[in-house]
């Protein structure tokens, strides 16, 4: 199985940008479907973007579409979010999540422990 390990997150104004990195191990990244996800104080984790093996493909939650960017670097074992013109309402703890069948994105299978994302107005 694999083991992923989320790094990144921070303090910043609203505005600023932010890049979340998931490194795996265990296994090879590129043998999973790989996601993000979110959970803000008293609310469920939800969906924010998903990518698969190759990287070609990926899908965004309404709410970050065309202020986040997800990528993948299989040969580095690591999964990115890139993240610009955060608002207050993107704070949240965030996940990065993999699925080791299918090709588009359904459900986690592993998770990583989260990092934690703060944005001030």
């Amino acid at each position: 199985q694999v083991q992923l390990v989320e790094s990144g997150g921070g303090l910043v104004q609203a505005g600023d940008s932010l890049r979340l990195s998931c490194a795996a191990s265990g296994r090879t990244i590129g043998d999973y479907v790989m996601a993000w996800f979110r959970q803000a104080p008293g609310k469920e984790r939800s969906f924010v973007c998903a990518i698969n093996r190759s990287g070609d493909n990926t899908n965004y939650a309404d709410s970050v579409k065309g202020r986040f960017t997800i990528s993948r670097d299989n040969e580095k074992n690591t999964v990115y979010l890139q993240m610009n013109s955060l608002k207050p309402e993107d704070t949240a703890v965030y996940y990065c999540a993999g699925q080791r069948y299918g090709s588009t994105w359904r459900r986690a299978d592993y998770w990583g422990q989260g990092t934690q994302v703060t944005v001030s107005s």
